[in-house]
């Protein structure tokens, strides 16, 4: 196909609280967000699942949360993935560890993430695309899981978060290097597309998490890269019980709805959609 720069913005947590339920909308409408990526257990999850319904257009996703939140399977069920509160833990590390080491574990968590695709299938809506809280994807056992449910609930996209250092560097003028992660996420992007499953080329959205003013949105706009990429963030229309410290839910907002983001994707040609409009068009690039 010709040479047209494609773009996916994303809201992840939807689900999370009436605040970013409203955020999502409002800069579905009147901004350029494309996409959402739904807490199925989320304290405004039901919110969040009526007002997709009223917003064909929306792109809905699957946002798996497997740390630092509540499980939708009792906690008896996952004991190893859980807190003494039967919260799910908010040591990433800990789990990780315990997740490759214990079979019984692994087992707890293929039974909740089916748990959660299920959950959204049972929302009745379209499944645009899947990622996890956290990034927890790309621990090699949790994309095995995430791939077996996924083929059975109908996955097609998923997102591995590639972020061009040089890109950033030249926005905010910081040296920036590609870390461990960068590598893990390439990893599971030729994992994901061996499979089938389409992947974004880049994502942006990592260095700059929680603070994606509007001056960093229309600058990347102005230099994204040729291929799909999507931008991800977190709008919400403030704090909210359980949001994270210093995340600057508001001005994120502001930003997806600021009218110099639209211009600015007009003008650089770019073509706005959900994951399905550009099923099988990412490119191959390692």
């Amino acid at each position: 196909m010709a040479d047209t720069r494609r773009l996916i913005v994303t809201a992840d947590d939807f689900g999370a609280s009436p605040e970013v339920n409203a955020a999502v909308e409002q800069a579905h409408l009147g901004g350029i967000l494309t996409a959402a990526s739904l807490m199925v257990g989320g304290d405004a999850a039901g919110d969040a699942v009526e007002r997709a319904r009223r917003l064909p257009g929306l792109g809905v996703g699957l946002h798996l949360v497997l740390v630092e939140g509540r499980p939708l399977l009792p906690p008896e069920q996952i004991p190893a993935l859980v807190d003494g509160n039967g919260q799910f833990r908010s040591d990433m590390v800990r789990t990780a560890l315990t997740i490759f080491a214990l079979p019984s574990a692994r087992r707890q968590l293929a039974a909740e993430i089916d748990a959660q695709f299920a959950a959204f299938a049972a929302t009745g809506l379209k499944l645009d695309h899947v990622n996890a809280h956290k990034h927890f994807h790309l621990h090699p056992t949790i994309a095995s899981a995430i791939l077996r449910a996924g083929k059975r609930h109908g996955m097609t996209a998923m997102r591995a978060p590639i972020e061009p250092p040089a890109v950033i560097s030249a926005i905010d003028g910081e040296r920036r290097s590609a870390g461990i992660e960068h590598l893990w996420a390439k990893v599971l992007r030729r994992r994901l597309r061996r499979a089938g499953v389409t992947v974004p080329d880049q994502v942006f959205g990592l260095a700059w998490s929680g603070a994606l003013t509007a001056p960093k949105l229309l600058a990347l706009l102005d230099h994204l890269p040729p291929g799909l990429t999507e931008i991800y963030a977190h709008p919400a229309q403030g704090p909210y019980p359980g949001s994270a410290p210093g995340y600057r839910y508001a001005e994120e907002f502001a930003a997806l709805t600021d009218p110099l983001a639209k211009a600015a994707v007009s003008r650089n040609g770019l073509r706005l959609g959900r994951f399905a409009d550009f099923d099988g068009t990412a490119g191959e690039r390692t």
